[in-house]
């Protein structure tokens, strides 16, 4: 998920080889950096792209044969997706004689370097499916988020408002996964291999486009671990019925993190990773069930949402007492739960075919949408207006919130451990090594470093959740500055970058030359990019739209969560470093 996530990888053909004891640090920086040459043209990077696209290890037939069947393929990848690509982020500390010994890359011959590349890319589909089921799917705000925006009177109701708003994002963060795939198949090879998002940006736009895109990714991670502080302070409360201050409640889930956060590498996480996803799905089934024979939580509706106890309230359209941009806010909890472009380009450098990227996302966007659908349904249907962020914290009856709030612990501090981790290493590598030269993680004193870092990091994050202990508007002015960027704003934004520079290629007259190593261009400049987006004016006059689109939406978000969060302080029991739980006791 770290754009230099591997910075203390050995660059062998592929930067996720790690380097062995006694490694020389210059040569492996040399190494490293390579993939952020500036000498490094946009058609060199096309060129190497159509090679390895061309390759026949990337053919169906060759697909097939790693393994005996699908399911066998399918089993066989669980196993180990979520370690590889989430822990591709980590280094691994420890040596290892079968790992190639790091070398100045003039010393890598082609065809080493090929097997080099190509060694630990075997996910396929249905993995990618996996994986990114895995990373998105959460419906906890779902039906939050209806309150918000159009309600129903019942199932028909329901596919024609609040549903229609959803049926937009739901094909347009395919869209925006597409445009990411479209660019990852003409810039990765083997080469010069891409990793991570940061990567896209660097190779169509430079470097300040691929540190924007860190400095992004960086504040969502962190924001991330924040809501989830909060989270589960929410949860601790309610198990404690209020008889313990909130905010040391939240404290003790930092100091939770700081303590685990110490593990560097997430292999040994994965089938924690796995046991989550069932736990969530039992979360979601205990909460349905009890919400359909019992009473919504009342006293958490009203500190959360100011709804005062009552008749239960379902309207067809927006409601009279929701404005402008609490609406706004309902819609940005969309865009948080879809949000996971962020994570596409390390799943599509996980795979032996990247050109079958398309049918995971497709499937796996269309099952979470109906997710989402049914579960949002069934929970606004029964407690309307009562409805609070996360959802199962509205469970009423003591003894299935406090199972709910139990099991939702375990889940969220495992994705609190892997977004801290992952936080933590775009922050080292980025500006601890990248500017300020520290010492790989790989080395001892880079290890000590990260043990001092862990929990500095977890304190920022608590400060975060201590400040703004509002968990819908936190998310929504997080889903608007960040989230919203990586699915939405910034795909269409780095495709009109790429076919620029691809477009205005001469085919046959410009382009890289292999046997001189020089790039030959015959113009530059601003015309040269405007010769290239006149080729494809349609498609690429919809990717402005599509942009533009999105950073309206955006602007309407960060400001909407900000006046959310205003009006949370002054009509609500949100309070921040308060002892005070958001939802009540």
């Amino acid at each position: 998920m770290a754009d230099d996530k591997e910075m203390a990888a050995v660059d062998v053909g592929d930067h996720r080889h790690n380097a062995t004891a006694g490694v020389d640090e210059d040569a492996r920086r040399r190494s490293v950096s390579r993939l952020q040459d500036p000498n490094v043209t946009f058609e060199e990077y096309y060129y190497y792209a159509r090679i390895s696209r061309a390759h026949p290890s990337e053919s169906l037939d060759v697909q097939s044969t790693t393994s005996t069947s699908r399911i066998s393929r399918f089993i066989h990848f669980k196993k180990s997706a979520v370690s590889s690509a989430h822990d591709n982020i980590a280094v691994n500390e420890k040596s290892s004689d079968t790992l190639p010994t790091a070398q100045p890359w003039h010393n890598v011959s082609d065809e080493e370097r090929l097997h080099a590349s190509r060694a630990l890319r075997t996910a396929t589909w249905g993995a990618v499916f996996y994986l990114i089921t895995t990373d998105i799917l959460g419906p906890y705000t779902t039906a939050y988020a209806s309150t918000k925006t159009q309600r129903q009177q019942n199932l028909a109701d329901y596919s024609n408002s609040w549903a229609f708003s959803q049926m937009g994002y739901a094909p347009a963060s395919i869209l925006g996964g597409a445009l990411l795939w479209k660019m990852f198949l003409q810039l990765d090879s083997d080469r010069y291999p891409l990793r991570c998002y940061g990567d896209i940006a660097y190779r169509v736009a430079g470097s300040i486009a691929r540190h924007t895109v860190n400095v992004v990714q960086s504040v969502q991670l962190l924001f991330n671990v924040g809501i989830i502080i909060i989270q589960n302070g929410q949860g601790l409360a309610q198990i404690s019925k209020g008889s313990v201050c909130f905010i040391i409640l939240c404290f003790v889930w930092a100091i939770a993190g700081a303590i685990l956060g110490q593990i560097r590498t997430l292999r040994r996480l994965g089938w924690l990773a796995h046991a989550a996803i069932w736990l969530n799905v039992l979360i979601l089934i205990i909460t349905t069930a009890v919400i359909f024979h019992s009473d919504p939580n009342y006293d958490a509706a009203l500190a959360n949402n100011n709804a005062p106890k009552g008749p239960k309230i379902t309207t067809a359209g927006p409601p009279e007492s929701v404005e402008f941009e609490g609406q706004v806010v309902g819609l940005m909890q969309a865009v948080y739960s879809y949000g996971g472009a962020m994570l596409f380009v390390e799943f599509m450098a996980e795979m032996k075919r990247p050109y079958d990227f398309w049918k995971g996302m497709v499937f796996a966007q269309s099952f979470i949408f109906c997710c989402y659908m049914i579960f949002g349904f069934l929970i606004y249907s029964q407690q309307g207006q009562f409805t609070i962020n996360p959802n199962y914290q509205g469970v009423s009856p003591y003894s299935w919130q406090t199972a709910v709030n139990s099991i939702a612990l375990v889940t969220t501090l495992i994705a609190a451990l892997l977004y801290g981790n992952i936080g933590i290493k775009v922050l080292y590598s980025n500006v601890f090594m990248e500017l300020l030269g520290f010492p790989s993680l790989a080395q001892k004193t880079g290890k000590l470093l990260w043990v001092a870092v862990v929990p500095l990091y977890w304190g920022l994050a608590f400060v975060v959740a201590a400040a703004i202990p509002s968990i819908s508007n936190l998310a929504g002015l997080i889903a608007a500055v960040c989230i919203l960027q990586f699915s939405y704003t910034f795909p269409p934004l780095l495709m009109l970058f790429h076919c620029a520079q691809r477009d205005a290629i001469e085919v046959g007259v410009e382009g890289y030359d292999p046997s001189t190593g020089q790039t030959i261009r015959h113009d530059s400049g601003m015309s040269r990019w405007i010769r290239g987006l006149r080729k494809h004016t349609a498609l690429n006059a919809f990717n402005l739209f599509f942009f533009l689109g999105s950073l309206t939406t955006a602007v309407l978000g960060i400001y909407s969560a900000v006046i959310g969060l205003k009006k949370a302080y002054a009509e609500t029991a949100v309070s921040g470093f308060s002892c005070t739980n958001p939802i009540g006791a």
